[in-house]
């Protein structure tokens, strides 16, 4: 073991010293995890909460950093990415090996997949195609990959880190849904998007009752409806219907629901803004 010998230094080193020790520390950043952080409503998330100062971990299943999440990160130091496809339990696991001794506040999982993007490129913003998820042109390849991903990935996600987030002073857990998975909020349900719609109402069930198995631990479990978001996979759609919304109004209002909050709000399905969701 080595020794170290202690040096004199200069009284006037030593004042420095003894002022700077009197300062209060500063509190630790807030730490956020997101999936599927390198598009969409996931790097808006990325974006902003490093903006507000906040320590990032950006999670992507790409095998390299993806271009979009490379320009954040060479802006915001206090972003660091994590590889990690939700639907494997091993990377997941592994995962929260890494991030052991550190505190989770706000865990978002927002990796999801909404249609078929086989014939587009990564992040680009190619709309991808819906007519498989007609009924009479159903793809059930595609049901599996929804289902592992919007259903089984939040899941996988909140229990692998959920030591983290019981470890944190915010301990939240959210869940980007959508009002496509409403039961309720309908009165004529449309056709089409069968699979993602279904999917997201699975997760609404099943974060509830995350909700209800979390409470104990002081976990607050939300679920969020980002409202129509015109990501770069949406912009086709701009200036088509009324009410679209800008990536960067919804993630904000998001981030200031998140902020406000508390357990006597777990298993809410709200709206960006807060307001509550139909069932």
């Amino acid at each position: 073991m080595t020794t170290f010998s202690p040096r004199r230094r200069p009284v006037g080193q030593i004042l420095v010293a003894v002022t700077l020790a009197a300062q209060p520390m500063l509190a630790p950043a807030e730490t956020v995890l997101i999936t599927g952080a390198n598009s969409g409503i996931g790097l808006e998330f990325t974006k902003q909460y490093a903006a507000m100062g906040w320590d990032v971990i950006a999670t992507h299943r790409r095998s390299q950093t993806p271009a979009t999440l490379a320009e954040v990160m060479a802006e915001h130091p206090n972003v660091i990415e994590e590889r990690l496809d939700v639907t494997s339990v091993e990377q997941a696991r592994a995962l929260a090996e890494r991030l052991a001794d550190m505190p989770i506040d706000v865990l978002i999982n927002n990796a999801g997949v909404y249609n078929d993007r086989s014939a587009c490129e990564r992040d680009d913003g190619c709309a991808g195609e819906w007519s498989t998820q007609s009924f009479g042109n159903l793809d059930y390849s595609l049901l599996d990959t929804i289902m592992a991903v919007n259903i089984k990935g939040p899941l996988i996600v909140s229990e692998a880190l959920y030591g983290n987030v019981r470890a944190s002073e915010q301990k939240k857990i959210i869940a980007i849904s959508s009002s496509n998975g409403t039961l309720t909020g309908e009165p004529e349900p449309r056709p089409g998007a069968i699979f993602y719609r279904m999917s997201k109402a699975a997760l609404n069930r099943e974060m509830q009752i995350v909700a209800a198995s979390t409470r104990p631990d002081g976990v607050t479990v939300i679920m969020f409806n980002p409202g129509p978001t015109l990501t770069e996979h949406q912009e086709y759609l701009r200036g088509q219907f009324e009410g679209m919304l800008e990536t960067s109004f919804t993630v904000g209002h998001m981030i200031d629901t998140i902020d406000e909050v508390t357990i006597e709000d777990t298993g809410s399905f709200l709206r960006y803004d807060g307001a509550p969701e139909a069932w």
